[in-house]
């Protein structure tokens, strides 16, 4: 019985992470249409501190729950994700939309060899394969042609950063402390992001679009989605997590083609198809197949 509940458990937060992957991917013709008008450290101030907002609104209790060890935890991987979010949007300055999605997608990579390095997690063959496979099925969806610059290589360290933060909240997530995790780490992501930009003055938007935009980015996927992250991770291993948010171009790629007007590409369909089976992959296959138990380090 216990095994069954354990089951539906991890499927759910399967599901979490697969509906957390889609709110991310939704964002992105947004994202592009908004930031010709608003700068983008600016958009990532205001999107973070009304996430931490609205969350401290519905959850005030929260963070008084916290322990100290659980505050210190969260607070390191705010840092590592608002650190991570500034790398990203700033290599999107100097490098193509594709390669950035590419390049940040390849935390898909280092989530297992920062697993196995820091919580000492064995990566089974059948793990290590579903990672090659979303790998390449990511560069079939984003590369046409591909150099190394500037933009590529601090896009490289967000995805170190982020891959980090998916093996931090593997290591120290629990379901009961997810509220108040996820608080406080998106109180963190936006004193970093504010700091990045409130030197020279925050521009907010202007009109009633991108208020709603924002809005959206903030609560649904901001809130909402780090929230589903934090308590879905408190149930799956490091990896497999990772492999199934890696459908987040994916599902970028489709809503720009549902709602964007782009074409539906050959490159598209095959790359796409090969993450998506590089996820059923480690979801079909038995568990103790495909992942072992995850360690819950104090640090």
């Amino acid at each position: 019985m216990h095994t069954q509940q354990t089951r539906r458990t991890t499927l759910l937060a399967a599901l979490v992470l697969l509906t957390v992957a889609a709110g991310w991917g939704s964002t992105f013709f947004m994202i592009k249409d908004l930031l010709d008008r608003v700068p983008t450290l600016d958009f990532l101030a205001v999107r973070f501190t009304i996430a931490s907002l609205v969350l401290v609104l519905v959850a005030p209790r929260a963070l008084a729950r916290l322990s100290p060890v659980v505050r210190r935890h969260a607070v390191v991987l705010g840092v590592l994700y608002g650190l991570a979010q500034i790398l990203q949007t700033a290599g999107l300055a100097h490098t193509p939309a594709s390669i950035s999605g590419f390049v940040t997608g390849l935390y898909v990579v280092f989530t297992p060899l920062l697993a196995a390095a820091i919580l000492r997690t064995r990566i089974p063959p059948i793990t290590w394969a579903a990672v090659a496979l979303a790998t390449v099925g990511l560069g079939v969806l984003a590369l046409n042609g591909f150099s190394i610059g500037y933009g590529e290589l601090i896009t490289l360290v967000s995805a170190v950063l982020y891959a980090l933060h998916i093996v931090g909240l593997g290591a120290w997530s629990t379901a009961q402390d997810a509220v108040g995790m996820t608080i406080l780490q998106i109180i963190v992501i936006a004193v970093v992001c504010t700091s990045a930009t409130v030197h020279d003055g925050i521009v907010l938007p202007d009109r009633t679009d991108d208020w709603l935009s924002v809005l959206y980015m903030a609560v649904a996927v901001g809130a909402a989605g780090l929230l589903g992250q934090t308590w879905a991770q408190a149930h799956l291993p490091p990896t497999r997590s990772a492999i199934i948010m890696s459908m987040e171009p994916v599902f970028a790629s489709s809503f720009a083609v549902w709602l964007g007007g782009e074409d539906l590409t050959t490159r598209l369909v095959l790359g796409g198809g090969m993450v998506l089976v590089a996820m059923l992959t480690v979801e079909l296959a038995p568990r103790r197949v495909v992942e072992g138990e995850v360690p819950h380090i104090a640090v």
